[in-house]
C-alpha cells in the first residue's frame, strides 16, 4: 500500500515552492489523491517524492531545466503583476477573489497597470469613460475583395447579433494593430493610453452597448441580460490575469519585439482562442449538454471510459480547487443537472470545478450568449495582456529562446 504525504511534508522533502509541487503533479511525476480525512486537501505519493528528490540530487543539465520550464515548470520571468500561491490567485498583493467582490474591470486595470512609472493612471481612478468607444472600423466580410472598410456601431442594440462576437473582436484588433505605433521608446503611461481605446473597441466588438457606464453594465445591456450585470463584473475581474498563462506569454513575446500595444492584444487573443486555453469551456458545455440529455453518470463515462480528463474539473495550479470557480459558483443558482454533475465529478475524481465549469454554468443560468465564456475571457484578460505587454516593454528585453535541434545534419557538420 502506498504511503502518502501532506502538502507541507512534500514541500519540505522536495525543498520547492507550492507552484513547483503542483507542476510535478500536472506532469504525472508525483501522484496525488484527496485526503480521506478532509477531501478539500490533497495527499502526495511518498514513493514519487523520494524518487524525484533523488533525481534532483544528481543534478540536471541547464538545457533540461530550461525545457521543463515551458510546461508548468519553474518560473522563468520576474513579474509584479500576479501569481498563484498556496491555492490563491494574487493581483499585485491583493487576493483576486476578495478583490473581485466589489471591483470592476476598470478597477482591475487600475490595480494591474499601476506602477511607480505610471502615477497618472494609478491615482486617477481609471474612469469608466476610458473604456468607452461607440464606433470602430472593421472589415465587412462582403467587402473584403475590394478591401473597403466600413465604420459601423458594434453593439447588440443594432439588432444584428452576427456583428458582435469573437470574429469581430479579431477584425477590430487586427485593423487597429495595422495602424498601431511601435511600443519601443514609449513610456508606460503612453502605452496605457494606447490600450484604453483598443479595449473599448474590443468591448464593443464583443457586444457592449455604447454609453458612459462601466464595461460590465454596458455588456449586460448589450446582451439584454441586465439581471446578470454583477456576475459579469465579477467574472471579468477574476479572469483579468493569471500569472504567465499561454496568452500572456504570447502578448509578452510580441511586446518584446516592440510590436504595437494593440498587436500584443491580438497575439493574446489569438493564443486564447484554443481548446487548451480560452475555449476550454466548449468541452465543458458538451459535457453539460450530455448530462442533461443522457444523464450525469452516462455523460461522465463517455469521457472517463475513454481515458480523457473530465473537462471543467481539476487545475494543475489548484490541486485543492480553483478559487475563481468556487467564488462564482457560490453566488449562482445552478440548474439541477449541473449541481448533480458537479457532485458526481467530485465523487469520481476528487477534483473541484474550474473557472471554465463556472462560466458554462452561469451562461446557462443567466441565459447568456452561447459563446459568453470566450467573450468574457477575452474582454477581462485584455487588461492582463496590457499589463504584461507594458511590463515587458519596460524591461527592454527581447524574448528569444533557443531550440534544441534534433533533425538531420549535412555531411561533415
Amino acid at each position: 500500500m502506498s504511503a502518502w504525504l501532506t502538502r507541507d511534508e512534500a514541500l519540505d522533502r522536495l525543498g520547492v515552492r507550492a507552484q513547483t509541487l503542483y507542476a510535478y503533479v500536472s506532469r504525472n511525476q508525483i501522484g496525488m489523491q484527496p485526503d480521506p480525512a478532509d477531501p478539500r486537501r490533497s495527499l502526495y505519493r511518498l514513493e514519487d517524492v523520494e524518487a524525484l528528490t533523488t533525481r534532483r540530487a544528481r543534478g540536471r543539465r541547464v538545457a533540461a531545466i530550461a525545457e521543463s520550464a515551458v510546461a508548468w515548470g519553474e518560473p522563468v520571468f520576474a513579474t509584479q503583476l500576479s501569481t498563484v500561491i498556496h491555492g490563491r490567485l494574487i493581483y499585485r498583493g491583493e487576493d483576486a477573489v476578495t478583490f473581485s467582490r466589489d471591483a470592476s474591470l476598470e478597477d482591475a486595470a487600475r490595480l494591474l497597470w499601476a506602477s511607480a512609472s505610471t502615477p497618472r493612471f494609478a491615482t486617477s481612478g481609471a474612469p469608466a469613460e476610458q473604456f468607452q468607444e461607440n464606433r470602430v472600423a472593421v472589415f465587412r466580410p462582403e467587402l473584403r475583395e475590394n478591401k473597403e472598410v466600413e465604420c459601423f456601431r458594434v453593439s447588440a442594440e443594432n439588432g444584428n447579433a452576427a456583428e458582435t462576437g469573437i470574429d469581430q473582436a479579431f477584425l477590430v484588433l487586427a485593423r487597429l494593430a495595422a495602424r498601431g505605433q511601435p511600443s519601443l521608446g514609449r513610456n508606460a503611461a503612453v502605452l496605457q493610453a494606447d490600450a484604453m481605446p483598443a479595449i473599448a473597441a474590443l468591448a464593443g466588438a464583443l457586444g457592449a452597448a455604447p454609453g458612459a457606464e462601466p464595461v460590465h453594465l454596458r455588456l449586460a445591456r448589450g446582451w439584454r441580460v441586465e439581471q446578470a450585470a454583477e456576475v459579469l463584473r465579477r467574472v471579468m475581474v477574476l479572469v483579468a490575469d493569471h500569472e504567465l498563462n499561454a496568452s500572456a506569454f504570447a502578448a509578452r513575446v510580441a511586446a518584446s519585439t516592440g510590436a504595437p500595444l494593440v498587436a500584443c492584444l491580438l497575439a493574446g487573443l489569438s493564443t486564447l482562442y484554443g481548446p487548451r486555453h480560452g475555449t476550454a469551456a466548449d468541452a465543458v458545455a458538451m459535457l453539460v449538454d450530455d448530462a442533461a440529455r443522457i444523464g450525469v453518470r452516462a455523460a461522465m463515462a463517455r469521457w472517463i471510459d475513454h481515458d480523457r480528463p473530465l473537462p471543467g474539473f481539476g487545475h494543475p495550479l489548484y490541486p485543492d480547487g480553483d478559487p475563481r470557480g468556487a467564488a462564482l459558483l457560490a453566488d449562482m443558482q445552478l440548474e439541477d443537472h449541473i449541481l448533480e454533475l458537479r457532485q458526481a465529478a467530485f465523487d469520481a475524481t476528487g477534483a473541484q470545478p474550474t473557472v471554465d465549469f463556472a462560466l458554462v454554468a452561469l451562461t446557462r443560468s443567466y441565459r447568456l450568449p452561447v459563446d459568453a465564456p470566450i467573450r468574457l475571457f477575452a474582454l477581462g484578460r485584455s487588461v492582463g495582456w496590457t499589463a504584461h505587454a507594458i511590463e515587458q516593454v519596460m524591461s527592454g528585453k527581447l524574448i528569444r529562446p533557443r531550440a534544441r535541434y534534433e533533425g538531420p545534419l549535412p555531411a561533415g557538420a
